[in-house]
């Protein structure tokens, strides 16, 4: 088989030599780099770095918290993806374009944003505090920024799956004495659910990693709200940069174990949607 194909683009030799070139310095020379700061260290002062309680405390808020905001993603994700490419109505653009707020807003206009509204003073949490929720400086707090700026990822990875959905299917369905949710469960479900998958991969993913949202709305107490994140940066301060390079290590495996487990299970949602296709 011959993996020179037709292609306006220079030839495959030029072209992947390129790719290899770029991806190792963008990617793979980085991620060297950090492996051998971690591992220059001395086993004991690894161990004693990347499992003190206050590491283990910000990996409990940082993987916890963003796994709860890829779920709630997940199903009002779908429901927003759901009304902008089901239903017509007054303002459809406006929201469909406020979806896209989160890339183009800087992370930390959106945490300071959060602040001002859900703050002891602020103009949500005012209402709140006197009823005993507090969401600001708790993982409360830290959960809805992930939240925030997670959500363009589930909602822009749905919505292409739900143009494939056949709604002739849906209404055979239907006229079959289908119920709404039995042709959901066996229609639509199956279509769009390699799509759903991942858009919580993206959003976990993208949820792990951010910093300048949750530090303002954090309250950054160790151990309690404290993400691994601002922990890193905090032993750079310190000019600990094998401690900063050991717990990004800790973030970098756990992650590529989180999102190996999640890629499988998109890739058994893909087999299983083409064994019921045919």
């Amino acid at each position: 088989m011959s993996f020179r194909q037709p292609s306006i683009l220079p030839g495959f030799g030029l072209t992947f030599g390129f790719t290899t070139v770029f991806l190792s310095t963008i990617v793979l020379l980085p991620l060297a780099a950090l492996v051998l700061a971690a591992t220059s260290m001395h086993w004991g002062d690894f161990i004693h770095t990347v499992l003190s309680a206050r590491a283990l405390g910000s990996y409990r808020l940082s993987f916890g918290a963003s796994l709860l905001a890829a779920s709630i993603n997940l199903v009002f994700g779908f429901i927003i993806a759901w009304t902008l490419m089901r239903y017509e109505f007054p303002g459809r653009k406006i929201i469909d374009a406020l979806i896209d707020m989160p890339f183009a807003l800087p992370t930390a206009v959106s945490g300071i944003a959060l602040t001002t509204v859900f703050a002891q003073n602020g103009w949500i949490g005012q209402y709140l505090e006197p009823l005993g929720i507090k969401i600001a400086y708790t993982w409360i707090g830290v959960t809805l920024a992930l939240t925030l700026i997670s959500m363009p990822f589930t909602v822009r990875a749905v919505q292409p799956a739900l143009l494939e959905v056949q709604k002739d299917l849906e209404e055979a369905a239907e006229t079959l004495g289908a119920g709404r949710f039995y042709a959901f469960r066996r229609i639509i479900l199956p279509t769009v659910l390699p799509a759903i998958l991942t858009g919580f991969t993206l959003s976990f993913a993208r949820a792990v990693g951010e910093y300048g949202s949750v530090i303002f709305i954090a309250g950054n107490l160790p151990m309690k709200t404290e993400i691994t994140p601002l922990l890193i940066v905090i032993h750079l301060e310190q000019f600990d940069y094998q401690g900063a390079a050991a717990l990004g290590l800790v973030m970098l495996v756990i992650s590529f174990v989180m999102l190996l487990a999640i890629n499988l299970i998109q890739a058994w949602g893909r087999r299983r949607h083409v064994g019921m296709a045919r």
